[in-house]
């Protein structure tokens, strides 16, 4: 049994966002409860595109720069506060390694909320079903469902599949600059941190580090599937980058597409005089990880190289 967290603060807040003015639509009756009626007109001013962050303050903060922590696509800050199968997530391993987090839910994603009006979001949503998931995510080919059959020596704790699938929310594609816009406002309230960011995060945090270079002191990038179309001149000078990817990456096209494309995007912010690290799990006598190395079986170790990559890379002492 671990210790206790001590905490010396621990809070939320809403940050970003704008207000729109939705007019046209039909007033109609509605019923909130069997027993409670209520003449809804949807008509009116909407607070729309904030993000919503959470964050915790160790009681004994051992590095100076925060960590926040940037979901992926089509999911919530939920997916660094627990594994799957009930162990403790990220969020717990790297307040006990000492670091002060702010875990996002960025614009459209859980306590963030969102808007049903197109006069807002034109896309439809999208999210992702079980059979694509067990496939993009590395667990196993498309032949292995639906019988689960994963990946040999696959660290994703397979039998908890489902609750993964449970942290699928919507997304709308066409967010992408409302998702920056937010993620921006969160960087401007913490101040100079350190980015963790998950996959679809990578586009939103990349292209954040280019809009906000005096508060992104360093990016921890796992498995990203976008980045920024430019890099500044002197944006990412001597700032320390790690690129971190699991296993199973040659499985489809698309991940070798994604792989290759990192580490030309890598090489671009080397070019930049960025310290850069890239991390193949595998081929560091780590194998079996899938594209959520906060979830798998070996996610402790694998946030406790990373708290030891940080405080190398940033200098940071207790």
């Amino acid at each position: 049994m671990q210790a206790p967290i001590a905490l010396a603060d621990f809070g939320s807040f809403f940050v970003g966002g704008r207000t729109v003015r939705i007019e046209g639509k039909e007033a109609r009756a509605i019923k909130f409860t069997q027993t409670a009626s209520f003449h809804y007109d949807p008509n009116g001013t909407y607070h729309v595109e904030q993000a919503y962050v959470q964050y915790f303050i160790p009681a004994r903060q051992r590095h100076p720069l925060p960590i926040v922590m940037l979901h992926g696509g089509g999911m919530t800050g939920a997916m660094w506060e627990q594994t799957p199968d009930g162990r403790p997530g990220w969020l717990q391993d790297f307040l006990r390694m000492g670091h002060a987090i702010y875990v996002v839910d960025n614009v459209e994603r859980g306590r963030a909320g969102w808007t049903p009006f197109e006069d807002i979001w034109p896309d439809a949503p999208i999210i992702r079903n079980a059979e694509e998931s067990w496939t993009l995510f590395r667990i196993g080919s498309a032949r292995g469902w639906p019988d689960r059959q994963a990946f040999p020596g696959q660290r994703f704790p397979v039998a908890a599949f489902d609750t993964l699938m449970r942290h699928a929310v919507p997304r709308w594609l066409g967010n992408n600059d409302a998702a920056l816009r937010g993620f921006c406002a969160v960087l401007d309230r913490v101040g100079p941190c350190l980015v963790m960011m998950h996959s679809h995060g990578g586009e939103v945090a990349f292209r954040a580090a280019q809009a906000r270079p005096e508060l992104v002191r360093g990016i921890v990038a796992i498995e990203p599937s976008g980045f920024s179309p430019e890099v500044a001149v002197g944006s990412m000078t001597d700032k320390p980058v790690l690129f971190v990817y699991g296993d199973f990456l040659d499985a489809t096209p698309l991940w070798r597409d994604l792989m290759q494309a990192g580490e030309n995007y890598a090489a671009r912010l080397a070019a930049d005089r960025a310290r850069v690290t890239f991390w193949r799990l595998a081929e560091m006598g780590i194998p079996g990880n899938s594209h959520f190395p906060m979830m798998d079986t070996n996610s402790a170790d694998v946030a406790r190289r990373i708290s030891e990559w940080m405080t190398g890379a940033t200098g940071d002492t207790p």
